[in-house]
């Protein structure tokens, strides 16, 4: 039995039972309170009675955003104006029955609201507070605005993906952005890190999440080779490979794949060249290796070419747009896609990529529509129909 059928008919939510306060908005911060949805916890999203901006983000439906959907389903909807009295108010007794609380304001924005986390904390110590912000919550940077390009630019990641672009000079434009769902991912570890210690402490903490910093961790080899003045070696570029019809990537990362590749394009002779026969050899011959690949590959289809490196165990696959990659027969089998409702009809979100033999992972199958649970939430807490706060309530402890 495949890992993927083991959790059919598995109900069971990871995270079931824990409480999450998200003032996150645009992608890290929601991203992060998403996964914590589809483990299960409750995700009261809240938000000014305009709505955040990416709720207007296209692809647009009925004036319903699938872009918004993708991040914020499973949440829970609930309006507050944070600079008034009563929304603080709604927020400290909220945050009383909380477990988890993510925002994503730039750094001072929760404190000049009295809702940071040390206030916080007083009403409800085991509270787990996670602040995703550009640079982090001090230092001399903290207070800059920050959003992913501009993170993706001060981190080093474009001139280090420049380098490997041969004969270019100008970086690349910022179309998808990485440092986000980098980000909100570390974020969702840590809060899962700190639910298990307070398991053994009883307490909550703050966990201060830096955009920066995330993004650094994906410039690996580049983050070692910086610190020293010796020039690193030339490496293998990794690029498409020309067909008769379109581009193939072709990945020779062992010597294994590396014989298997010259038995497919008919250079057996090749293993024992010098000028590929080592590895060292044949990162400085690189191009004139894969020079004699695009003289077999440009003679066959891409199916053909993906055939043939497929049986002789060579990482390989066509260029795809993101419909083609949606459509593999693959993700069918894993059920990577849910269908979610909104009042702009269905759409099809992602699920998170793991799998867990004890625990169902999916979202929730309907958006929550702004304000949707506004006065259940504040008469849950004791706030009647918005009215002033009734003399002798306290917050709901959780």
């Amino acid at each position: 039995m495949q890992l993927s059928d083991k959790h059919e008919g598995t109900t069971t939510k990871a995270f079931a039972g824990l409480r999450v306060l998200d003032f996150s908005t645009t992608i890290a911060g929601p991203h992060c309170a998403r996964m914590l949805a589809d483990m299960g916890a409750e995700v009261i999203k809240i938000e000014t009675d305009g709505g955040e901006t990416m709720r207007t983000r296209p692809p647009l439906r009925k004036g319903c955003s699938t872009v918004f959907g993708q991040l914020n389903v499973g949440k829970k909807s609930v309006v507050l104006d944070l600079k008034s009295e009563d929304g603080k108010e709604a927020v400290r007794r909220l945050a009383a029955t909380a477990d988890i609380l993510v925002e994503n304001f730039r750094p001072g924005v929760m404190h000049r609201l009295r809702l940071d986390y040390d206030r916080i904390r007083t009403v409800n110590p085991k509270l787990i507070y996670c602040s995703i912000s550009g640079y982090g919550q001090s230092g001399p940077s903290a207070e800059l605005p920050a959003y992913a390009p501009v993170i993706h630019a001060a981190s080093g990641y474009d001139m280090a993906h420049l380098a490997y672009q041969p004969g270019r000079s100008r970086p690349d434009y910022c179309g998808i952005y990485h440092a986000d769902v980098v980000t909100g991912t570390y974020g969702f570890g840590a809060i899962a890190s700190a639910l298990y210690q307070r398991t053994l402490t009883g307490l909550g903490q703050h966990i201060d999440v830096s955009m920066l910093e995330s993004m650094l961790t994906l410039t690996l080899t580049e983050l070692q080779s910086s610190q020293f003045a010796v020039k690193p070696p030339p490496r293998p570029m990794f690029g498409p490979t020309e067909t008769a019809n379109g581009y193939v990537m072709i990945t020779v990362a062992s010597e294994k794949t590396f014989q298997g590749l010259m038995g497919v394009i008919g250079r057996p002779d090749w293993i024992s060249d010098p000028r590929f026969a080592a590895y060292a050899a044949r990162r400085d011959h690189w191009a004139d290796l894969m020079d004699g690949v695009e003289a077999w590959s440009r003679q066959l289809s891409t199916d053909v070419c993906l055939v043939a490196l497929g049986a002789a165990g060579v990482p390989a696959s066509a260029y795809r747009t993101v419909s083609e990659a949606l459509a593999d027969p693959q993700l069918a089998h894993r059920e990577a896609l849910s269908s979610v409702e909104d009042e702009g009809g269905s759409f099809q979100v992602l699920n998170l990529p793991f799998r867990m033999t004890g625990a169902d992972t999916t979202p929730g199958t309907t958006m929550a529509v702004l304000g949707e649970h506004t006065d259940r939430l504040r008469a849950e807490i004791g706030l009647i129909d918005g009215g002033p706060i009734p003399s002798g309530k306290t917050a709901v402890q959780g």
